[in-house]
């Protein structure tokens, strides 16, 4: 199963009634019987969110920053024209769910979650490019240990000419179809020997947008945070957190802005973040055949390090987090 660790009894299932959400139930069934016209085989109605619980040392089980997932599922929820979901349904799933299955929560201690995948597909007969008239609400989860082999380690990157998304397209939101576009030249970097594919903006191909599924920040040498601005990249709950922390935190400046791919000297570090790797440290990123090394490629850089032990001890429970940043489910 590759990044999950095995597989949960337990899933939550709630389905729409003329346009408006039912309340839904716990089951241990794992398959999901759809009609084949439904519109997330032919036409992809269909996004998903991802966050974990943590276990802490105390034995208590936390959520780091749900509140975000929810305004983003429904976000995404608009934008694929499918009705939004309600905050107590929302929540009521993802908490039984983890309830249901806290045999399976990784203890504190051994860097392990408990990931959890909500999403939502459009159901039912439809042959007309059109929104469905029926939808599925599922969220189902899974203990997952580190998302790359060896820990917190530098790894290489490649650029592509591929797009994940257009440029006022679906970028911002976490639509299935972003991540089907994304296979191809994920595949071409790994089989080229690198850890991953940097996406470069769309519109003109000369700055850095994302890291494959993931959000890209660099640190410049006079100690500035830089995180990419553009109309086709996730809102990262990451990257928001590790800006928060770096600013208010460590005292950093930071900075939302172009980082223009024939300008990565600029930066010392550079790193990827999102839910499921938390951070991942680049060591190099190659460009029609220049690579550009942060550090000696190799050692994860300073402010990295300081982002990812902070994030990981909020998330654990080890230092006090943010007002509002953590939700306890037991």
């Amino acid at each position: 199963m590759g990044y999950a660790l095995k597989e949960t009894k337990y899933r939550y299932r709630a389905y729409t009634e003329n346009g408006t959400w039912q309340k839904g139930f716990l089951t241990e069934d794992k398959n999901i019987s759809i009609h084949e016209g439904s519109n997330v085989f032919h036409y992809g109605q269909a996004l998903f969110e991802g966050l974990k619980a943590y276990k802490t040392k105390d034995g208590d089980v936390q959520l780091f920053r749900p509140d975000l997932n929810y305004i983003r599922i429904n976000e995404g929820l608009k934008r694929i024209v499918a009705p939004e979901l309600p905050e107590e349904l929302f929540f009521e799933a993802i908490e039984e769910v983890v309830r249901a299955n806290k045999d399976d929560i990784p203890e504190y201690g051994d860097g392990k979650s408990l990931y959890i995948r909500p999403f939502v597909i459009g159901q039912g007969m439809n042959l007309g490019v059109k929104p469905s008239e029926e939808y599925l609400f599922s969220v189902f989860c899974a203990p997952v240990g580190t998302y790359f082999k060896g820990g917190l380690a530098a790894l290489d990157f490649v650029t592509t000419d591929y797009d994940r998304a257009a440029a006022n397209g679906t970028g911002k939101v976490k639509v299935a179809g972003n991540y089907a576009a994304s296979l191809y030249p994920r595949q071409q970097a790994i089989d080229a020997g690198y850890a991953g594919v940097i996406y470069l903006d769309p519109l003109t191909h000369s700055k850095i947008d994302e890291v494959g599924a993931a959000n890209f920040f660099a640190v410049t040498h006079d100690n500035v945070l830089v995180t990419p601005k553009s109309s086709s990249i996730l809102p990262s709950i990451t990257k928001r957190s590790i800006l928060y922390i770096a600013e208010h935190m460590l005292g950093m400046k930071v900075e939302e802005r172009d980082a223009h791919i024939d300008n990565l000297d600029e930066f010392k570090e550079a790193g990827a973040c999102g839910t499921a790797a938390i951070i991942t440290p680049i060591g190099s990123i190659t460009h029609k055949g220049k690579k550009t090394i942060f550090g000696d490629g190799e050692t994860v850089g300073e402010v990295t390090k300081k982002l990812y032990d902070t994030l990981v001890k909020i998330y654990y429970g080890d230092m006090e987090a943010p007002e509002g940043w953590i939700r306890k489910v037991l």
